[in-house]
């Protein structure tokens, strides 16, 4: 059970059903998932956290299938079984296949082994990797 529990959408105020009808109008939906009715206890942090979702996870340059693959990548790493739940579904949603979700998971774990070896032996970064920091 979430800490203070979930404010659902009758018990909600004005400034959290606006949120709540934002969210469902964006995500085209007519449910509010149990992570924003958790935040809800504290509305101006519901409302700025659902306005940077919306606007980072919204169209641009990476398409949103790679956004949500991304997501579920750092979610694994953050160990956030909410998120990676939460992101699974929608990376499926957007078209991810089981292979892929493999093939993600492998390249999260192999990343953070490496970055943990780099870390741990201070590897110097090369002078040519430099041009892009």
């Amino acid at each position: 059970m979430a800490t203070l529990g979930f404010v659902e959408y009758a018990d909600a105020g004005p400034d959290v059903r606006a949120v709540y009808d934002d969210i469902m109008a964006t995500r085209k939906t007519d449910w509010i998932n149990n992570f924003w009715k958790a935040l809800a206890h504290d509305p101006a942090a519901l409302r700025r956290c659902w306005q940077s979702v919306k606007e980072i996870m919204a169209p641009g340059a990476l398409d949103a299938l790679t956004k949500e693959m991304l997501y579920l990548a750092v979610s694994a790493t953050n160990q956030c079984g909410y998120c990676i739940a939460s992101h699974t579904a929608a990376a499926h949603k957007a078209g991810m296949t089981e292979r892929m979700f493999d093939e993600l998971m492998a390249v999260v774990g192999m990343a953070n082994e490496t970055n943990r070896l780099a870390s741990g032996y201070q590897v110097e970064i090369d002078e040519r990797f430099k041009t892009w920091l």
